[in-house]
């Protein structure tokens, strides 16, 4: 405990660029420099005891690919840090993680408040499917926090935004957010997929949970899909146990591939930031344009 407690404070003390290189590289016996890819479906023991061990009481090691996996490990150990969490889960796809987080944290009778500047494909999750097994959706303006104050005071099991929203850039304030869900005791997730950790920490800011579609700017590079829910542990304990029930789990190559996508996280997102403000800009004194939506404009 002592030396895993001076591991945390060591990483805590890294800048972002170097966490999102180092953090989760747990190196085999072969001394590899980059990570390896663990593209097995089980695990082998010594023994039937320690099996028996791994699979009763939890004991560490990796005994099944749906339940947990080395390179899925590391991506979540990398991601958790640089969002500030306790523990993270990885998904198949980003709706992956909004059905697991939605699965563990709600069940019939509850009501979900959820902002309409979400993803068309979360929107159409709660609304055409959960609502069919008795859970009760109310939409909310991103921006209007007198409504959500108002939604709140009725009721609701968990709240539910993604900012800022895509393709509409809405923001919302999450820490004023955050308050209000917490007086209500009503579990806030954001969906941070468009900011990514280097330009927004959600769970800094008052969030309770943290959902990413990792296919977008973790990778980068639009070679694969996963997606990732983050909080803490006891949150995040009831959706690893979906995940692990469900078969949504995230396959070890893309978690690879995420690996590597967050290496130069930090760099692609300055870059995408510096160029996209000079492009509004610009666009902004073009007289064929009526109007330019990006947050980043003064105006």
């Amino acid at each position: 405990m002592d030396r895993d407690r001076r591991l945390k404070a060591m990483i805590a003390g890294l800048s972002e660029d170097t966490q999102a290189i180092r953090v989760g590289l747990d190196r085999t016996a072969e001394r590899e420099h980059s990570e390896p890819i663990f593209t097995t479906s089980s695990f082998v023991f010594p023994d039937a005891e320690t099996m028996a061990d791994a699979f009763v009481n939890n004991s560490g090691l990796s005994i099944y690919a749906r339940v947990d996996n080395p390179t899925i490990d590391g991506f979540c150990k990398r991601l958790a840090v640089l969002e500030g969490a306790d523990a993270c889960e990885a998904t198949a796809t980003g709706m992956g993680a909004v059905l697991s987080t939605l699965m563990a944290h709600c069940q019939s009778g509850d009501r979900v408040l959820m902002s309409t500047g979400v993803f068309g494909a979360t929107l159409n999750l709660v609304k055409n499917y959960f609502v069919k097994y008795g859970i009760e959706l109310t939409l909310i303006s991103p921006t209007d926090l007198s409504a959500w104050e108002q939604a709140l005071s009725q009721p609701a099991k968990l709240a539910y935004c993604e900012t800022p929203s895509n393709p509409t850039i809405d923001i919302v304030d999450i820490q004023a957010l955050s308050e209000l869900c917490r007086a209500h005791d009503c579990l806030f997730v954001v969906d941070n997929c468009f900011m990514t950790p280097v330009l927004q920490k959600p769970l800094v800011l008052g969030a309770d949970l943290v959902i990413h579609s990792a296919t977008k700017y973790l990778d980068g590079q639009g070679r694969v899909m996963g997606g990732a829910v983050l909080g803490r542990a006891d949150l995040i304990e009831p959706v690893t146990s979906f995940i692990r029930s469900g078969g949504v789990t995230m396959s070890p190559f893309n978690a690879w591939v995420f690996l590597k996508g967050l290496e130069t996280l930090s760099v692609r997102m300055k870059a995408h930031s510096e160029n996209a403000l000079e492009l509004a800009q610009w666009l902004e004194q073009q007289p064929q344009i009526e109007r330019v939506n990006y947050a980043g404009l003064e105006s």
